[in-house]
């Protein structure tokens, strides 16, 4: 029988199963009902409020703990009883973030078990609404699936399918090594926290129908590290077929990226990073690894937190698989944020800042000047700041468009996100790194800042625009601002700032400079 009769008969078995598991409770002004749906594994309860049910916690793949620790991720064991979906799963285990950062929000729980995701769904019986894959952002160091996305039903009552995932983090995530290469029957390690990404759209296809969404319409999300895994998502074979549009916010991995075996353009290899990995742990083996705390491994200084071309999930580095036009070629949004970077590193005095500079640009020093013009020492932290979030993200994201259309297949819009929210420290952080995920989720409700009406309505002019690419490819619907597809020659962009206006040649002057300094600094 085909895989989607099967599917549309699971979905129907997942409608018996809401009539046998329905409960109805009232706590003051909100209604909410457990529900249950049949997915491959079993039975699955959720929780509905103002008409969205959210399902929490629901595994895609084994525990990887024990012998499963750094080995791709393996099928989910199935339950028999109804599986509660009222909590999310535990985090990926890690760090506390530092004291300055601008979100100190805990993740907890934290567990190694942690290879969860939740959904949100308004959909009735039948519906085949278009899905959307948030991943988290973090540095693939820290967060959580609901960190800075704690809900979804805002954006769900849009008319989407929304989905969030975990994925493991840090030393968890990304060890290379030789013994786990030779332990893969892909002669590959090093992308546990990527396979895991992949794995969850591969539940998505299986599974999302009974939660009334389309696989056919899968789009796939992510802010800042989880931004990266999207453009790693469009260059990877693994993911080929499994989205059909891509939403990158502040992150692209189109610069150099390490190896698996062998140092490359300055970068040790995945292999090298891992050996030290485990001298540093004071062990011997992957398997001494295996039998150590977690927290000990959390501990386990100066490790490198970075996918590895591996000859499989990413064959080629992801800039030349885009260069090759061999990437999974999906309509792209992308953008980034005015003030990217709050780098605390700044020099104190205009020598200080002098020297830096003139050592970092050389050759390039008069140009940089140009762009970037520091005359005192007031200059200094504009000037500093800037070019950091610009290099890392801004470029990252203008080259993410300009490959997209230089393929002539697939649409990219490209955004400038220079809106200042009312953050407490709003006036040092400007339009800082995250501050859209609140607008572009439709939740304002996720911090206590004194949001006023503007806020309120660029939350949904915004959140308008993702669902609507969601559903068609296109952000442009009825009653929003034009927002035109990228090209070549006039580079059209949409800012969301004190208003939302469509602009052409995103801060070409300092792009340019830097497009020109990243390709010699390559070449050299």
């Amino acid at each position: 029988m085909p895989k989607k009769v099967l599917r549309r008969l699971a979905f129907c078995g997942s409608l018996v199963g809401v009539l046998l598991f329905s409960t109805i409770l009232v706590t003051g002004q909100q209604e909410a009902v457990d529900t249950a749906v049949r997915i491959d594994d079993g039975m699955v309860s959720g929780i509905m409020t103002d008409g969205i049910r959210s399902y929490k916690g629901i595994p895609f793949a084994a525990p990887p703990t024990g012998d499963l620790r750094w080995t791709p991720p393996q099928p989910v064991h199935p339950w028999t009883s109804t599986r509660s979906g009222a909590e999310v799963g535990p985090a990926c285990p890690q760090l506390p973030r530092p004291p300055n950062s601008i979100s100190n929000d805990p993740c907890e729980p934290q567990s190694e078990d942690c290879l969860y995701l939740n959904v949100w769904t308004g959909a009735a019986a039948g519906e085949q609404r278009p899905v959307m894959v948030w991943y988290h952002g973090g540095g693939w160091r820290r967060g959580s699936a609901t960190n800075l996305s704690p809900t979804g039903a805002p954006l769900t009552k849009k008319g989407v399918v929304t989905v969030t995932v975990n994925y493991r983090m840090g030393p968890l995530g990304y060890l290379a090594h030789p013994e786990l290469t030779a332990e893969s029957p892909h002669h590959a390690s090093g992308n546990y926290g990527f396979l895991d990404q992949i794995a969850a759209l591969g539940w998505v296809q299986k599974n999302i129908e009974a939660f009334g969404g389309d696989p056919s319409q899968v789009t796939i999300i992510g802010q800042s590290a989880g931004s990266w895994t999207i453009s790693m998502l469009m260059a990877s074979p693994l993911a080929k077929g499994l989205f059909h549009r891509a939403i990158g916010q502040s992150g692209g991995r189109f610069g150099p990226q390490p190896f698996l075996t062998e140092d490359h353009g300055g970068i040790a290899s995945g292999e090298a990073v891992g050996k030290a990995f485990v001298k540093a742990a004071g062990v011997d083996s992957i398997d001494a690894l295996r039998a150590l705390p977690v927290d000990t491994l959390l501990r386990v200084p100066d490790f490198r937190t970075e996918e590895i071309v591996d000859g499989w999930a990413l064959p080629k580095e992801v800039r030349t698989i885009f260069a090759e036009r061999t990437h999974n070629d999906v309509p792209i949004l992308v953008g980034s944020t005015a003030n990217e970077s709050s780098s605390s590193d700044l020099p104190t005095t205009l020598k200080a800042y002098r020297e830096r500079v003139e050592s970092q640009y050389g050759n390039f020093i008069k140009a940089f000047d140009e762009v970037y013009p520091v005359k005192t020492e007031s200059d200094i932290k504009k000037a500093v700041r800037d070019v950091a979030g610009q290099a890392r993200f801004n470029l990252q994201m203008r080259r993410w468009a300009r490959l997209t259309t230089a393929a002539g297949r697939s649409k990219a819009f490209l955004y400038y996100f220079s809106y200042v929210p009312p953050h407490p420290r709003r006036d040092d952080l400007g339009a800082f790194h995250t501050a859209e995920i609140p607008y572009m989720f439709n939740d304002l409700s996720q911090k206590t800042w004194t949001y006023q009406e503007y806020d309120h309505r660029l939350a949904d002019l915004m959140s308008s625009y993702w669902v609507n690419f969601a559903r068609t490819g296109d952000p442009n619907g009825t009653g929003l601002p034009e927002w035109s597809p990228y090209d070549l020659e006039n580079e059209p962009y949409m800012e969301f700032g004190d208003e939302v206006v469509s602009r052409h040649h995103l801060l070409k002057p300092s792009l340019d400079f830097l497009e020109r300094f990243q390709r010699s600094s390559a070449l050299n």
